[in-house]
Formats: structure tokens, sequence, C-alpha cells
């Protein structure tokens, strides 16, 4: 008879595995087709709406029927007053329905930018509120005429609506329904990928199981046959040799190296990272969720953050900003009495700082989202799904100096622009007008 042939296992193993990694591999690039980009915001990306523009008040009051006027004032009533107010229902102050049939635009404009001014004034339906809800002072807004009236415009678009939860429109929530759709189908897919790797797993430890139980069998009832020759018997009976292994110049060498390599790796890397914060998330003195309230309640930064437009640094909020709302929500939860004992005992509450920049750089926050409108998720991640505040960017030079490279400069109906614009043009044709065209990369400019 013919002598008898065994293929060896490891040979089986790795023709199998190679078929696995080519499945899995195909798998992984169909459902990567097309998807989002999950690492997080990368510098230069924008998030959100655009800073509403003032319009002209003769076109924002009365009736309301113009659509910037409306469209720019429901920006504003998000960004400033969504937070103690609805239209239709009271909140923690009135509700805003038929308003300005209460009261005159020339009276609602100095009572929305100043309110305690007016009360102090003694005017009677301004006492009279500020009785009602329990002496709540109303924070002041240095808000512009324009700004107020298209608020008002909108108010007036909005009157007898339905609100849905969480306060948003029937048009809003429909909006934010299509969105959480195609965000749905996406995990949805995402899900089902996952699914099927994890069955392509199973499956493969299935068949590796099964093979060596096969191969163990074949063995046994190959060492009991009689008519096997000589080379049979040897391949029958091999066994792999751990001491030749051990023992090889080669993998001795190649082990050396790849230990030698890794840890010069190691060590370039903990050098790198000295005086690098990334990830960095101290325990706050109380437990504040910004995913609670600028994502679920989605109250805008620069209600609690009120400098993070108009000064060098984005101040820490007051105790009397927390008030404003928790004078009445959640007054008995335990961290809100964390608050109130701050104020009584007339003390700050002391924050851990996150982000810090080293002393010998020079950085301006309002130069950055009020100038460049700049989202705050472009720097600090998706703040609004933070449980609690960690460091998201490495805020290192080469960071700082990357994003300047890629960060086109908006020079739109900006004559100051008009002249570095056309030398840029003139030297660099095709390429966009970026921060560092401006000189945002010299060394002085962060550096002094």
């Amino acid at each position: 008879m013919n002598s008898i042939r065994l293929r060896t296992l490891p040979q089986l193993l790795l023709a199998l595995f190679l078929t696995f990694a080519g499945t899995q591999h195909a798998a992984a690039q169909q459902a990567g087709a097309g998807d989002v980009n999950k690492t997080g915001v990368v510098p230069g990306a924008t998030d959100g709406a655009t800073a509403a523009i003032a319009v002209d008040p003769a076109a924002a009051g009365g009736g309301g029927g113009d659509a910037a006027a409306i469209a720019a004032g429901d920006a504003l009533f998000k960004n400033n007053c969504a937070q103690c107010h609805a239209v239709n229902e009271v909140v923690v102050g009135p509700a805003l329905s038929g308003i300005t049939k209460r009261r005159t635009i020339s009276w609602l404009i100095p009572w929305i930018k100043n309110s305690s001014k007016v009360v102090a004034s003694g005017d009677e339906y301004a006492v009279a509120i500020y009785n009602k809800y329990n002496k709540q002072q109303m924070p002041s807004f240095a808000l512009s005429d324009k700004e107020v009236t298209s608020i008002l415009a909108w108010v007036t678009s909005q009157e007898g609506a339905a609100p849905t939860a969480g306060g948003v429109t029937a048009g809003n929530a429909a909006a934010t329904d299509g969105t959480a759709a195609d965000a749905g189908a996406e995990a949805g897919a995402g899900k089902y990928v996952d699914i099927l790797l994890i069955v392509l797993v199973v499956v493969l430890i299935v068949l590796v199981v099964t093979l060596v139980i096969i191969g163990n069998l074949m063995k046994d009832v190959l060492r009991g046959r009689k008519d096997l020759d000589g080379r049979d018997v040897e391949i029958l009976e091999q066994r792999f040799d751990w001491s030749k292994m051990y023992r090889s110049p080669m993998l001795r060498g190649i082990v050396g190296a790849v230990f030698g390599i890794v840890l010069v790796y190691a060590g370039v890397q903990s050098v790198m990272a000295v005086g690098l914060s990334q990830g960095y998330q101290p325990t706050q003195p109380i437990a504040f969720s910004h995913k609670l309230h600028a994502g679920e309640h989605q109250i805008n930064c620069a209600y609690c953050h009120t400098s993070v437009y108009k000064s060098k640094s984005a101040n820490i909020p007051s105790a009397n900003i927390c008030m404003n709302c928790h004078s009445q929500i959640k007054t008995e939860s335990p961290e809100i009495k964390k608050i109130y004992r701050a104020i009584e005992r007339k003390q700050p509450i002391q924050w851990v700082r996150v982000h810090n920049l080293p002393d010998l750089a020079y950085f301006n926050h309002s130069q950055h989202t009020q100038v460049a409108g700049l989202q705050c998720q472009t720097c600090h991640g998706p703040i609004q799904n933070m449980e609690v505040v960690y460091q998201y960017s490495a805020l290192t030079m080469g960071w700082c100096i990357n994003c300047h490279r890629e960060m086109p400069v908006n020079a739109k109906d900006n004559a100051y622009y008009d002249n570095l614009v056309k030398l840029h043009d003139t030297k660099n044709a095709g390429a966009p007008f970026t921060v560092s065209s401006n000189g945002g990369t010299e060394c002085s400019k962060c550096h002094y």
C-alpha cells in the first residue's frame, strides 16, 4: 500500500488563520466605508450653530414676522434665556407668552438688559414680578437693542406652540429626531458588525478545537496500525523541540533587539510626556456634570463662563450663577447644599483647574472664541458628554502650531485682511489663507 503522509497541524492552523484574517479585514472595510471619524474633535473642526447676527429693531419688533429676526432671536434665546424661561410654561421664571402685549418694547429692553435697575427704580410691575418669584434676581445681559427685539420676535412667533420634552419646540424636535435617527442607524450598523466579528471568533475557536480533537484521534488510530513504514512512524511520533528554539542565536538576537527597541521607545515616550497633562481628570469639590447641564439641558457655555467671549481667560462661574437656577431647583441635593454653605461662609468654591498652560506661553481665550469663532469642542473635546471634565487635547506647542497651520482665517467682509490676503494670494496662489499665513506661527506671537 502507499505510504501515508501526514500534514502537520501548524500548517492547517496557519491556513485557517489567514482565511479568518482576510474575512475580518473585508468586514471592517465594509463597515468603515462612509463611517464618521469617532476619535474626537481635531484642531480646525467646528461644531454647533454659528453666532447670531443683530437685526433691525423695526423688522424684529411688532408682529415678529421677519424670518432673519426670528432666527437670530432663536439662537439668542437659547444662549441667554432658556436656562430660566420658556415661552408657554413656567420654568424658573415666568412664561413669556404674551409678554409683548403686557409690556411695551421700550419697557422690555431695559428690563432684559438690567432688571435689578428697573426694580430699584420702584416700577410697580417690575417689583410685583420680583416678589412673585421669590425675589429671584434675573442676571443682567450685555445685549443690544437689536438683539433684544430679535428675542422678542422669536418669543412672539412661538406663542401657543406645544412644547416637547426638554422645552424644545415641535420643529426643533423633528430636526433632533432626524439626527437621532441617523445616529441610531449608524450605531445599529456598528452593532451588527461587532456581532459578526464575535460570531467569527467563536467559529474560529470551535474549528481549532475540532481540528485538535480530530488530529489526536487520527494519531491514536494510526498508532494501532502495523503496516506503517519507518518514515510514517517518524512523522507520527515527531515532537517539537523547544530547546532548539531557545538555543538559537538568531532568535536570541531578535528577542534582544525587540527588547532594546521597546526600552528605547518607552524612555523617549517618558521624556516626551514631561509636562503633558492630557487626560488629567481631578476630583472637584462639587460633583458638577457637564453632561447634564451642557448636554441634556443644553445650557450655553457662556451662561456660566461669562468671560469666554470677551476675556483672556474663561472664568470659573461664581456661586451666584449657580443660584440663578438652584435657588429653586434641586435645593435639597447634597451637592447643591455645598454651594449654600460656601455662600453662607462667604468663601469661593475651591474648583480644581483642569486646563493649564505654562507661564511662558501667552494665550487669549476671546481671540479664539470671539475673533476666530472656534467652538468649545475644538480644544476641549466633547465637553457636553463629560460627566467629569478632563483635559481632552494635548495643548502642547506642536498641537497649537499644527492648528495654526491648518486653520483658515475667515477674512470675508473684513477690510483688515484685504491687503494681507492679496499679498498672500500673489505669492501662494491656490493655498488657503491660514493663521500661519497671518504670522500665527511666529515665536513672538506666544512667547514675548
